[in-house]
């Protein structure tokens, strides 16, 4: 357990998370060629984006789990790496993935700093006490120096920030980074002007770039382990993923650093990985990773124990055990049974709806773990069935993928049309797309007459006057639960002060 590390990568749309999770893979034995995301052909198909989707647009659109392992000074580090989308109109799955890891990486590009949604992804780190340590990429083209950029994450993120490395110029004179650590500069080769693993370990370094070094070493603070695992404090490594350079000294920083499984929140006060009872939580299903088997993977972040192969395991959704014989560790979409894992593991259980995002899974039924909230979509579509004789796949498509996150679905109380409710623009494009290549289901999205939805909880005679009043603007959820749907965020207030003794949220806690 205590050499179990699960950490996800975080960042903005085309900071190079991507390119930056395959060189990790790469470092670490898992792949023996990084497929570029921006290549051409075969090539641009990252291991990480296996959907449809992503191979034609380069961009990530699920979180995809990833587990290798790494020898460290005579023990076998195992690396559960959570790749995330980067895009914000998936930030409901990234959430949820990043209650599932111990620690984080953030990537800011060394031209732009921190951009919106790193900031939005850093908050939710924050809200969960979660350890970063912060990668600045692409120094190999022309950016911003690197006291702007160490002072930026000092003054947004209000952390200590420790550079643990430093560039010797940047884009048109770049010359290798210098690691503070040992002393050593990895050295650019060849025409592409990659580190193909020359570090020179007495570096003859130009004085402007050897004061730069020296001052970012006195300058800002000594790492700190303690601070830096309770999110004070992140130290910083300058690099480039796509050229390889930092990638080596960031996975020793995860394999040294970071922290082992940590305890997770429960409604009875955090589990501790220690407790002899397997425990875990569902962040994540995913249906037709394989579509040739149509299967649905529930991803567990296993939280305390000893799970071994056949065990039985109660989810809290349905309240009787279930055995499960076929546990899986992946790589993206390729896969291994596992006969044992250990706390902080990810493993997947095949199944057919039973079990969803949210679900606790233990030996003896007496563990809820909290935390996973479904979010108010922004947008809200109808979905019109281009062949009336599919509504049976529409309704199982939809109930599959609102069970994976990757969209809400409502049911109104008065009219047939499902409405698909989503957190970003984006999403609706997945939808249609995977309900094509997945379901054979041709569908398009009309205007829906709302605006936002709100999930309404009161005692019962104040619940029935208001659906007596408000059917045509009320729905049911997937779980059954009630929905109002709103026309504008002023119908919203309206209701919320003229029903005082019902509560309108704009989330809810599964």
């Amino acid at each position: 357990m205590s050499n179990r590390r699960t950490f996800a990568i975080i960042s903005h749309p085309d900071a190079g998370k991507t390119t930056l999770t395959e060189k990790l893979l790469l470092q670490g034995g898992a792949i023996h060629q990084a497929g570029q995301v921006k290549a051409r052909g075969e090539a641009r198909r990252a291991r990480s984006d296996w959907m449809k989707i992503e191979q034609q647009r380069g961009i990530s659109v699920t979180s995809s789990v990833m587990t290798f392992e790494k020898e460290y000074g005579g023990e076998t580090i195992t690396f559960n790496l959570l790749d995330t989308p980067g895009h914000e109109d998936f930030s409901e799955d990234t959430y949820r993935t990043l209650t599932a890891v111990d620690s984080a990486i953030m990537v800011i590009d060394a031209a732009k700093g921190i951009e919106p949604q790193t900031l939005k992804l850093f908050e939710v780190c924050r809200l969960r006490s979660v350890p970063i340590i912060t990668f600045v990429n692409k120094v190999d083209r022309e950016g911003r120096s690197g006291f702007e950029l160490l002072d930026e994450v000092a003054d947004q993120l209000a952390l200590d920030v420790s550079p643990q490395s430093w560039p010797i110029g940047m884009g048109g004179q770049f010359e290798g980074i210098l690691d503070f650590a040992s002393g050593t500069v990895a050295r650019p080769e060849g025409g592409s002007k990659e580190f193909l693993g020359t570090r020179d370990e007495n570096p003859d370094i130009p004085e402007q770039w050897a004061e730069e070094a020296e001052l970012a070493q006195v300058g800002y603070p000594e790492f700190d382990l303690e601070a830096y695992r309770n999110g004070d404090l992140t130290p910083v490594f300058f690099g480039s993923a796509l050229k390889s350079f930092g990638v080596t000294e960031l996975i020793d920083a995860i394999a040294a650093h970071a922290p082992p499984p940590r305890p997770q929140p429960s409604e009875d006060g955090a589990i501790a990985p220690e407790r002899d009872e397997v425990t875990g939580f569902i962040f994540k299903v995913q249906a037709n990773m394989d579509p040739n088997h149509r299967d649905r993977i529930a991803f567990m972040r296993q939280v305390s124990g000893t799970f071994k192969r056949g065990m039985k395991l109660t989810p809290s959704g349905l309240g009787k055990p279930i055995a499960i014989h076929s546990p899986i560790l992946f790589f993206a979409q390729d896969r291994e049974i596992a006969d044992t894992a250990e706390a902080g593991d990810i493993i997947g259980i095949p199944n057919h709806g039973t079990l969803r995002v949210g679900d606790t899974l233990s030996e003896k039924n007496d563990v809820r773990f909290t935390g996973l909230p479904n979010f108010a979509p922004e947008i809200l579509r109808r979905v019109q069935l281009k062949d009336p004789t599919k509504t049976k796949q529409l309704r199982k498509a939809l109930d599959d993928l609102s069970e994976e996150g990757v969209i809400q679905v409502f049911y109104p109380e008065i009219g047939a049309q499902h409405i698909v409710g989503v957190v970003g623009q984006l999403q609706l494009e997945v939808l249609i797309s995977r309900l094509s290549a997945e379901y054979k289901v041709e569908a398009a999205l009309e205007a829906a007459p709302f605006a936002t939805a709100r999930w309404i909880k009161g005692d019962a005679k104040a619940m029935s006057e208001f659906e007596s009043f408000n059917r045509a603007n009320l729905a049911k959820d997937r779980d059954g639960d009630l929905v109002f749907m709103a026309k504008s965020p002023w119908d919203v207030n309206y209701q919320q002060e003229k029903n005082p003794d019902l509560a309108f949220s704009a989330t809810k806690e599964r």
